[in-house]
């Protein structure tokens, strides 16, 4: 009886005894470098290296033969100043702001319906916003162009309604680049935005009702701030790409939808200036950071919002 009780105690005090596994923090910093390195590796050479280049490109000069010349020059910038430029630029601003917001404003009660409606019909929505990508993505750009050509079905129906004349063109303006972007890019928005929607407690918008509110004040003030980070991806897959779009006003835009995407590939494969279609991308670049840092941002006040909530007493 001694004998097992004092095997027991030395077997408990015994410091050969195995102890519970535990990761040095500094072996920990070092694995989880070592996962990041190649990531980290892939970015730095496709992605940084190739931007600094643009960069350094927009400041050399354009030899006669289509290459890079000798030396520095200022002219390329000096060239984004011209009104044409200007123009192009704030074309391409206000068409991708108009598309993001026109996506929200359909989004955001599509989410809401799939999110509320019951798994069955949950799962059957989801598949009507994700069957567009089982289609080429220039596919649809083409079966848009041939729904509003002049003798496509739309400008018929809308003609028979008398809604446009014989001579108006649906085709070739900024309004057919706006409506074929809202089309591309709003099941990037919906996506987000169900998966957000789907993790709010839906009971808070009822405690809201209970306590006076509004139906649309609830929505306004209880959900959309809830699903703020789906909100803020939602803007970011839509205004994104929008500001480098190239497609789309190729096809539907014509010269009068024009944005900065279509000049440079003008300046490249036209008038084979690279320093200057270098210039243009740099623009194109820091026009695409810009709502990357405003979302970096938003997220770090919110974070510190909720850390200050959460401490509060």
């Amino acid at each position: 009886m001694d004998d097992g009780r004092r095997k027991s105690e030395k077997s408990r005090f015994d410091p050969l005894r195995k102890a519970p596994f535990r990761l040095d923090p500094i072996f920990r910093r070092k694995a989880e470098w070592l996962v990041t390195l190649p990531t980290f590796l892939w970015l730095t050479l496709f992605v940084a290296v190739p931007t600094l280049l643009v960069f350094v490109i927009a400041f050399r000069p354009a030899n006669p033969y289509g290459g890079i010349g000798a030396g520095w020059t200022l002219d390329n910038v000096r060239a984004l100043a011209t009104p044409a430029t200007l123009a192009i630029a704030w074309r391409t601003l206000w068409i991708s702001l108009l598309t993001t917001a026109i996506s929200l404003l359909l989004s955001i009660p599509a989410g809401y319906t799939i999110a509320r409606a019951s798994e069955r019909w949950r799962n059957r929505l989801l598949m009507l916003v994700i069957v567009p990508f089982w289609t080429s993505f220039l596919v649809r750009v083409f079966a848009w162009r041939s729904l509003l050509h002049p003798e496509g079905p739309v400008k018929r129906v809308l003609e028979a309604l008398g809604l446009v004349g014989p001579d108006a063109t649906l085709l070739y303006n900024p309004a057919a680049v706006v409506l074929v972007m809202v089309y591309t890019f709003l099941p990037f928005t919906i996506l987000p935005i169900y998966a957000a929607a789907e993790k709010f407690d839906f009971r808070l918008t009822e405690a809201a009702r209970d306590l006076g509110a509004r139906p649309f004040q609830a929505f306004r003030k209880v959900f959309l701030p809830g699903i703020r980070r789906g909100l803020l991806t939602a803007v970011l897959v839509v205004l994104i790409p929008s500001l480098g779009s190239y497609i789309i006003p190729d096809l539907v835009g014509g010269p009068g939808g024009e944005m900065l995407g279509n000049k440079i590939a003008q300046r490249v494969f036209t008038d084979r200036n690279l320093p200057l279609a270098a210039a243009l991308s740099a623009v194109l670049v820091l026009a695409v950071l810009a709502p990357l840092a405003g979302v970096l941002v938003l997220q770090r006040k919110s974070k510190k919002a909720d850390i200050i909530m959460g401490e509060a007493p």
